[in-house]
């Protein structure tokens, strides 16, 4: 029975979303976990330059993985698919081009489009595209599928309300503390099966203005490619409501230990990669020196100048 009265909980809203039309999930796992059981993948070829949630999720379906390699450029390597082999393309940093995924795409024909760094791209039509919402918005969960393949049945809805504490922490107080319980949020969905996106974060992300995030996130990107495109090591193209700033300088992890003294916080993406393979490997250069720089919505061109200028003295200093 539909209760009535009591107290108010969060506003409902009304605004368009992106990708609405596209399977609405918990996380990025449960969009590859979907099109494995959806496809019947039983092989996979996938970038050793990845997140370990990745093999995971493919480990825990029972999916041989077969791994090949990135360019300096982080474009993947020329292979040949083995029958029935799906290959998995991630595009970092939102560096390819629609006509170099579309290229790959009518090479293998069976490709799985990883859109975590680029929220803003329109997914490509006859590949199966996934998106990430937690890296772009201050949601605790939600992913999003493109596919044609069958759809799954009877998937149990998520539900975040017990999670979000360290995102109300983080609006009225600092990151720092409630970093912990930010990790301990993204931890949690290596245990979870395939879900729908929570009700709360379906409803949080019909409140949000998507042209001028994309705008912001845009400008400060150009901002930082004119003042650091002399000193980095990858050669960019300009990305519209880019999810970082990806600056690749020798010395990376100690740049970046500097920066978090200055309170600006860079991720190693994939520790896993910096742990995993060999020093002498491409793999493990980028991971360790590539400093995804903040550039995202909640900064101005003030913020933006303290960043670039930062690294700049920093980077300076090291080398």
């Amino acid at each position: 029975m539909k209760e009535i009265g009591g107290y108010i909980e969060f506003e409902r809203y009304r605004g368009r979303m992106l990708h609405e039309d596209g399977i609405l999930l918990n996380c990025g796992r449960s969009c590859l976990a979907y099109l494995i059981i959806a496809r019947k993948i039983k092989k996979i070829a996938m970038p050793y330059f990845m997140c370990g949630s990745v093999f995971e999720v493919c480990q825990k379906h029972g999916v041989q993985i077969r791994f090949y390699h990135v360019d300096i450029d982080l474009r993947p390597e020329d292979i040949n698919l083995d029958e029935n082999e799906w290959f998995y393309l991630m595009n970092f940093y939102g560096q390819m081009t629609v006509e170099e995924i579309e290229k790959i795409g009518a090479k293998y024909r069976r490709v799985i489009v990883d859109f975590t760094h680029d929220y803003f791209h329109k997914p490509i039509k006859g590949l199966d595209t996934l998106y990430t919402c937690r890296k772009f918005f201050g949601v605790s969960d939600g992913a999003v599928l493109y596919t044609d393949a069958g759809r799954l049945e009877n998937l149990e809805t998520d539900e975040s309300y017990g999670r979000i504490r360290y995102l109300c922490g983080r609006f009225e107080r600092t990151a720092l503390e409630f970093y912990t319980e930010s990790s301990q949020n993204n931890e949690h969905f290596g245990e979870e099966p395939v879900k729908k996106m929570s009700k709360l974060t379906y409803n949080l992300l019909h409140g949000i203005d998507y042209e001028r995030i994309c705008e912001r996130r845009t400008q400060n990107f150009v901002y930082l490619h004119r003042r650091l495109e002399g000193m980095n090591g990858l050669k960019l193209r300009i990305v519209e409501g880019a999810y970082a700033y990806p600056l690749l300088v020798k010395e990376g992890p100690r740049i970046r230990k500097s920066l978090a003294k200055e309170h600006i916080y860079v991720a190693t993406l994939w520790p896993n990669v910096v742990k995993e393979t060999p020093k002498d490997s491409m793999e493990h250069y980028l991971a360790e020196n590539i400093l995804p720089l903040p550039c995202d919505h909640r900064y101005n061109f003030t913020d933006m100048e303290y960043v670039a200028g930062m690294t700049e003295r920093l980077a300076a200093s090291v080398l």
